[in-house]
């Protein structure tokens, strides 16, 4: 029996919360110790799962024969359900991602004195959550760590959030998040009961072969696509995201925008595009201008924040507009930008908060206003957010270029689709290579906001009077920092240690694409010669 890798990296963080509520009240500083090692464990395997991935093993296969690591149980045979976890290039990488990013949420929550007891308990089940999504190979199992990654939040938001909006917040997130995921589920069993009876089975790697019918697809793609795009922050239902970001206490809006919003976009892409290509397909040139509203109009309402936070929030949603462009591209560059940029944001985002958190939480406001001169206090967090600012403006050299170009790249590509039949009539080849405008103008105003953001809370005058009680950075908050901004940087300068995996692990989804496209192209021939036909036997008549 190999080791379980997985069962370990998903399942410790659960392991931990339970021994964390059992520990006495007044043990907070076990608890941290014991979500840092838990924490620790995860990074260390998860970094095994992503090195040893065998790249050259998965090359030119379906989905099935990339997956590796793989553990499988039975564990409701009657219902098709089975305990069923494995990774494939880019569910590696996001399990490294999660790993990274909640170490760095660890750390930086390292000062709670208000129960940290519970809260490092919901933080390690927010993780296992997460973790658990990216390994599931079974589609039950898959929703039920979708569910455990986003009660959580609710909780953690609603005890340890900014007093002014968390209930609010909490409370629209939630119920944004369960409707739409309850949506997705519907369509998840719509799908399941149209199997035949004989091979019906909630296992993935079965669905991912099965043919199903056009109509079905076109019908139900929308529904399970938008349920889990919602958590991925998707136009027009992105509007909890920000206000979720806001009053979320810093850790758990590195987990949110870093991860939590990767975990949509990832879920709509395995149940989604990859059970229901044609559907895929269909809906795609709609999808694409959706995609394209959210980075245009993200990055124009960042700019009118003078809240940190939101700032950062609108800036999430316009940057997450840019992996759903990616998958709606529906070429192998655009797939492979979309992978990366889940990375790349993820990582950059949770630089982000973890930066207005050590502010915020020595000068007691986010308002660019109200802050001036931050450089001269925090050094440190003038560095870091510049550099995560340049990520986010996608400058060459940094990992925000590595991950945008092709997805401008797979856009631009996308002109060559000749799919006419698709929703509405739309032709891609008519309109994909003008979506590089806004996207491009997207990319300007990030620059201009971000730039105004540095310039107005790290630079100035720093007031001594006001801030006498500005206290440094600890050494726990220097290593996520320093953590975060190695990865950005390397990552950018050696883009190689990521695009082939990440490659790997969407190739499977473009061939499943490619095929449909096909499908497309012979019905829409059919079609044509039908209607010629038509035409001249009534012109004959």
């Amino acid at each position: 029996m190999e080791f379980p890798f997985l069962s370990i990296i998903t399942l410790s963080p659960i392991a931990a919360a339970v021994i964390i509520l059992l520990l006495p009240k007044e043990r907070g500083e076990n608890a941290r110790m014991m979500g840092l090692a838990a924490m620790i464990l995860g990074l260390v395997l998860s970094a095994y799962v992503y090195f040893a991935y065998d790249i050259d093993a998965a090359a030119g296969q379906p989905w099935r024969n990339t997956l590796q690591f793989v553990e499988e149980a039975n564990w409701l045979p009657s219902l098709g359900i089975g305990y069923i976890m494995g990774v494939d290039g880019l569910s590696a990488t996001l399990v490294f991602l999660t790993a990274i990013v909640g170490l760095g949420g660890v750390l930086i929550s390292w000062g709670i004195e208000d129960r940290p007891r519970e809260f490092y308990a919901f933080f390690m089940l927010l993780v296992a959550g997460v973790h658990g999504v990216f390994v599931a190979v079974d589609g039950f199992l898959l929703f039920f760590f979708y569910e455990l990654a986003v009660l959580p939040m609710y909780v953690m938001i609603v005890i340890w959030g900014w007093a002014k909006t968390r209930e609010y917040a909490a409370m629209k997130l939630t119920l944004y998040l369960l409707i739409g995921s309850f949506i997705s589920f519907i369509g998840f069993l719509v799908l399941y009961f149209n199997m035949p009876e004989a091979i019906r089975t909630f296992d993935l790697r079965v669905w991912a072969e099965f043919d199903f019918p056009f109509n079905l697809q076109r019908i139900w793609f929308m529904p399970v696509f938008l349920g889990f795009a919602i958590l991925a922050g998707i136009f027009p239902f992105h509007n909890w995201s920000p206000d979720g970001h806001v009053a979320a206490p810093t850790a758990v809006s590195m987990i949110h925008a870093g991860v939590l919003m990767k975990l949509g976009a990832y879920a709509a892409m395995r149940v989604g595009i990859q059970l229901l290509p044609e559907g895929a397909v269909y809906w795609f040139p709609l999808i694409i201008i959706l995609a394209t509203i959210n980075v245009a109009y993200g990055s124009f309402i960042a700019m009118r924040q003078r809240d940190m936070k939101y700032l950062i929030g609108y800036s999430s949603v316009s940057h997450m507009g840019l992996v759903s462009l990616g998958f709606a591209a529906m070429t192998l560059n655009g797939f492979t930008g979309a992978g990366i940029q889940m990375v790349s944001h993820g990582v950059m985002t949770a630089l982000f908060f973890s930066v207005v958190g050590m502010i915020y939480d020595r000068a007691h406001t986010r308002s660019m206003d109200e802050l001036s001169g931050m450089a001269k206090a925090l050094p440190w967090t003038v560095v870091a957010f510049t550099i995560g600012g340049l990520v986010s403006m996608g400058m060459p050299g940094l990992s925000g270029f590595v991950a945008e170009y092709p997805i401008f790249l797979g856009v631009w590509d996308g002109g060559d689709l000749n799919l006419a039949g698709t929703v509405g009539g739309l032709n891609p080849a008519s309109y994909y290579p003008f979506l590089v405008v806004p996207m491009a103008l997207g990319i300007v105003v990030t620059a201009a906001y971000i730039l105004r953001a540095i310039h107005n809370v790290f630079f100035g005058e720093y007031d001594e009077h006001k801030w006498h009680d500005m206290s440094p950075l600890r050494g726990v908050d220097k290593i996520t920092l320093a953590m975060f901004v190695i990865i950005l940087i390397v990552i950018g300068v050696y883009p190689q240690i990521i695009s082939p995996i990440v490659e790997s692990g969407v190739a499977p989804v473009i061939a499943r694409i490619e095929m449909a496209q096909t499908n497309f192209t012979v019905v829409q021939s059919v079609q044509s010669l039908a209607a010629h036909i038509v035409a001249w036997l009534g012109g004959g008549a």
